[in-house]
């Protein structure tokens, strides 16, 4: 008999994104942190968003010459006014192995027309071969691949080179994997992944040498104004102290400072890193046990410990067609959320049929632990009538 767990997670929120907030969350809190009705370019307002830009650096530890800003448009904002602000000058390698990496790539040969543009994919669960990069060309790649739950194991493959610049969108690998931040010349994330913060906001992070080359390179494209970080050749300074391109959320800038100094109030970035391996170590453990399920990256190296992909072992699964499997994961998680254990598991649209289960640190590893018996319990209940 398939005994239904005594058990739920205290809070049955694992969806990619938006992120569950961080434990403890609180709007009142939030509301009185934040200049509701206030100018974002009065002194106190002002001041709060440059607040915001410097606990990111620091929370971060960002080397102390980078440089942060707040930008419209949530990640995808973020990422793409990287690419039309810098692509162009040399040759570009886009490296894609799910859906947002493909986006960009098809981003770079659609609509920025870069005439000397490769793209080196590889499945949904598999990395390209990062070492044939060659040293010379500007390379964009997702560090962590929120669709697909691979993400690179460490940047051994790029060489430092001031000639090109590495792009990297790594909105669902900040704050919870270490970053290689020497490495890195332009990197974009949002609040909504591993803050738990609103959607809406992208951030920016850019490297001495990115700066250089937004200082003298001037593509030729025509470039909108929530684009634009250089005004007559020259870089505008007072976005990275708060004067941001368009009108932000200062409610979205009180909770994204609200994450952040729970962050620091819990033990720095070293804290959620180990958090998130944690959720990842204990739901891992679990997948490595169980028949029916395994993790959608083959290479224990490149798992994501944030947005974990699963796919579906069991040969009356398997056996299944691609729709009549979608069916299967539907019925699957909609039982799950009719039981109020888990919210929003069904794996992205462009991945192969699956779960994608956030294990940032903004999940209690306990929540973990109660929804795995319930895993087990939807599962037997829904293949029963297979």
């Amino acid at each position: 008999m398939n005994m239904k767990p005594l058990l739920k997670p205290s809070r049955p929120l694992f969806s990619s994104g938006p992120c569950p907030k961080r434990p403890g969350w609180s709007a009142n809190a939030v509301e009185k942190l934040a200049y509701l009705g206030r100018s974002h370019r009065a002194k106190k307002p002002l001041q709060q968003i440059k607040t915001l830009i410097d606990l990111i650096g620091e929370v971060l530890i960002l080397p102390e010459d980078y440089k942060v800003a707040i930008v419209p448009g949530s990640d995808t904002g973020a990422f793409e006014l990287l690419m039309w602000s810098l692509l162009g000058k040399n040759e570009t390698t886009m490296l894609v192995w799910e859906s947002f990496g493909n986006d960009w790539a098809e981003d770079a040969v659609d609509q920025l027309n870069l005439a000397n543009c490769k793209v080196e994919k590889a499945e949904y669960g598999n990395l390209p071969k990062l070492n044939d990069v060659s040293s010379n060309s500007d390379v964009c790649f997702t560090w962590n691949g929120t669709t697909s739950g691979a993400r690179v194991p460490n940047l051994n493959w790029i060489e430092k080179n001031k000639e090109r610049i590495v792009l990297c969108d790594a909105t669902s690998a900040v704050f919870s994997q270490e970053l290689d931040w020497e490495k890195l010349d332009a990197v974009s994330f949002s609040w909504q992944k591993v803050l738990g913060g609103e959607g809406g906001h992208g951030v920016i992070i850019l490297s001495p040498n990115a700066i250089r080359r937004l200082s003298t390179f001037y593509p030729e494209r025509p470039m909108p104004k929530i684009f634009r970080l250089v005004k007559n050749g020259k870089l505008i300074e007072g976005i990275y102290e708060g004067e941001t391109l368009n009108t932000p959320s200062m409610f979205c800038v009180a909770d994204a400072l609200d994450s952040l100094m729970w962050i620091e109030r819990i033990g720095g970035l070293k804290e959620t890193i180990r958090r998130s391996d944690k959720n990842f170590e204990c739901l891992q453990g679990w997948v490595d046990k169980t028949p029916w399920i395994e993790n959608l990256v083959s290479d224990p190296d490149n798992r994501s410990n944030t947005s974990v992909c699963l796919k579906f072992a069991d040969e009356r699964v398997v056996s299944l067609n691609k729709d009549e499997q979608n069916d299967f994961v539907k019925k699957f998680v909609g039982l799950l959320e009719v039981e109020n254990a888990a919210f929003d598991i069904k794996g992205h649209r462009n991945a192969p049929p699956g779960l994608r289960i956030w294990c940032g640190a903004t999940i209690n590893l306990d929540d973990i632990q109660k929804l795995l018996p319930w895993l087990e319990y939807c599962f037997h209940e829904i293949i029963s009538s297979y």
